[in-house]
């Protein structure tokens, strides 16, 4: 990513009252953005019931757009980073807005899989641009500050764009739910044309020259491990909804209710991963990976007795959310001197962990049942743990055999 540049900084005449309403609407958008590729886990069981396909084959869904983000995030973000913000946060929220209201009329899953495409291209780009566009709005003193809040949105989208949908879906369907989205696009982009100031464009940097990270064995052992850990997340999460209506035997109404109190739980989850990850980011990293593995098994054990399944899905949705920063941290941490694409990379990581435990849910349902999603994910769970433990005591070999200015911030 590029730089901070100081033609890139929004015109002075702006106040600052409106460059914090600019970040107010940016962490909206985040929300909707993030909500949209979120959204159709929840959706699943009505989604599937709708076009008459199995729930593994609509789960694939999730995989086509997570594969999408994750080939194409890094190389999008790099070519469009420089263009200038408003124009380009307002073309990603049209674009959303239409791919949304397509979803909504989509006929069959091969429509909806269209439909699915652009925001998956569009997505790593906002991703890429929201928080630095953040920083420069708000200026140094108060860059922290923004990108949080903007953070905010995508944690929020996140932990509750799933159960939110579930619910919107069981309130006025899963197409219903889409044309909500549609429409919250519509009125972000309407509000970004209104209140974000015009931004000068930013000098291109080649994606070669941005890519030099990628020589880093260490950084790219961190980018695979964030990879095993979101498949091991979502192979059981992504059919968590089916899981609680089939075989908790929650009532479809309720389902989404449960899923907002999973992401509720799961704020907590939020902040011990970033106490802990600054110290010891790979130590911490095998620690919640186990707390997954060991929640998903419970719930799976536990389905069937309430108060132990309440106890198992929080102790899941304690981990699961504490995975997100932790990851995200722990990539960001192993390359300091380009921390921008770094994240970027991550999150296509993360998204090819999302596709690859979609696929390997929905592989083992007609295998083994609904019920094996928690055991195959748990079992990637503890194998990301035994890489993490194994990746921190190389590093710290690597940094006590190397002279003190050639160790790294990565080991464990």
């Amino acid at each position: 990513m590029p730089s901070l540049n100081p033609a890139a900084s929004p015109d002075a005449s702006t106040s600052a009252t409106g460059h914090q309403a600019s970040t107010i609407v940016l962490a909206v958008a985040a929300f909707v953005i993030v909500t949209t590729e979120f959204l159709m886990v929840g959706l699943l069981p009505a989604l599937a019931r709708d076009l008459d396909v199995s729930v593994s084959t609509a789960g694939q869904l999730v995989t086509l757009f997570a594969v999408i983000v994750m080939l194409c995030g890094p190389p999008l973000t790099a070519w469009l980073a420089h263009r200038e913000r408003k124009r380009l946060f307002v073309g990603v929220l049209l674009l959303f807005a239409a791919s949304n209201a397509l979803a909504a009329m989509a006929p069959n899953l091969w429509t909806l899989a269209i439909a699915r495409i652009a925001p998956a291209l569009a997505l790593p780009v906002f991703w890429g641009a929201a928080s630095d566009t953040a920083a420069k709005l708000a200026g140094p003193q108060r860059a922290s500050r923004a990108v949080a809040l903007v953070y905010l949105g995508i944690s929020g989208a996140m932990l509750f764009g799933i159960p939110l949908g579930t619910v919107a879906g069981e309130a006025i369907g899963w197409r219903g739910a889409f044309w909500v989205l549609a429409a919250l696009s519509l009125l972000v982009a309407a509000l970004l044309q209104v209140v974000m100031p015009r931004m000068a464009a930013t000098e291109r940097v080649r994606l070669g020259e941005q890519a030099r990270i990628l020589r880093d064995p260490a950084f790219v052992g961190h980018v695979l491990l964030s990879v095993a850990v979101f498949t091991a997340m979502f192979t059981g999460y992504t059919y968590l909804a089916e899981v609680l209506e089939k075989v908790a035997l929650v009532p479809s109404a309720h389902v989404g209710w449960w899923l907002m109190g999973f992401g509720a739980v799961g704020l907590g989850g939020n902040w011990l991963g970033g106490l802990w990850v600054d110290r010891k980011p790979l130590i911490t990293t095998a620690a919640f990976s186990v707390l997954l593995a060991a929640g998903m098994v419970a719930t799976l054990l536990l389905a069937t007795v309430p108060v132990g399944l309440v106890i198992a899905l929080a102790v899941w949705g304690v981990a699961n959310t504490a995975l997100y920063p932790i990851c995200q941290i722990r990539v960001m941490k192993s390359a300091p001197q380009a921390q921008a694409l770094a994240g970027t990379i991550n999150v296509s990581a993360a998204n090819g962990g999302i596709a690859l435990g979609a696929m390997l849910g929905g592989a083992s349902i007609p295998l083994w049942g609904l019920e094996s999603v928690g055991f195959v994910g748990a079992g990637v769970a503890l194998a990301a743990a035994v890489a993490a433990l194994w990746m921190a005591q190389r590093l710290r070999r690597h940094r006590f055999s190397l002279p003190t200015s050639s160790a790294t911030s990565a080991a464990s």
